[in-house]
């Protein structure tokens, strides 16, 4: 036996629905999508490049190494402290991504100076005249025709 459920729709779905399609709500989910990549590319500069410059200037150290075991046995490498059940504190691991965030603020300070300054640029520009209609331009061309009248 099938019976006609008239199941009503909640009226914040549609609210909800028109709030994701506005543009500025698509435009961050851009930028999010972009940033989450853009920051894969910091995370291994800073990985790949910046820590093993870093550790090369400090005589060897492996910045990602460098914490403090609070409990449990003491090992050579986080990894290997991680396995043992060593409770640690990472230090290198926090330096890391605070020199992520440097970078990654860093780049986004220079994409917001250049699109402000594309603005100012865009708004110093100077407009172009307006192209009259043809009822100004029939006012115009009467006005010039009653000034030669009166003035000869």
């Amino acid at each position: 036996m099938a019976t006609n459920l008239n199941i009503k729709r909640p009226s914040w779905v549609d609210e909800f629905r028109s709030f994701i399609m506005r543009g500025n709500v698509v435009d961050l989910a851009v930028g999010l999508i972009i940033g989450a990549g853009f920051t894969a590319i910091v995370g291994s500069l800073i990985k790949d490049l910046f820590n093993p410059l870093v550790g090369l200037v400090l005589g060897g150290i492996d910045f990602s190494n460098v914490f403090i075991t609070l409990k449990g046995q003491s090992a050579p490498t986080l990894e290997a402290a991680k396995a043992a059940g060593a409770v640690t504190l990472n230090v290198g691991l926090f330096l890391n991504a605070v020199v992520q965030f440097v970078i990654v603020a860093f780049a986004a300070f220079w994409v917001v100076k250049v699109m402000s300054s594309m603005q100012r640029a865009k708004e110093a520009a100077p407009a172009a005249p307006p192209v009259p209609t043809k009822s100004e331009l029939l006012l115009t061309e009467i006005r010039d025709l009653l000034a030669k009248q009166q003035g000869g």
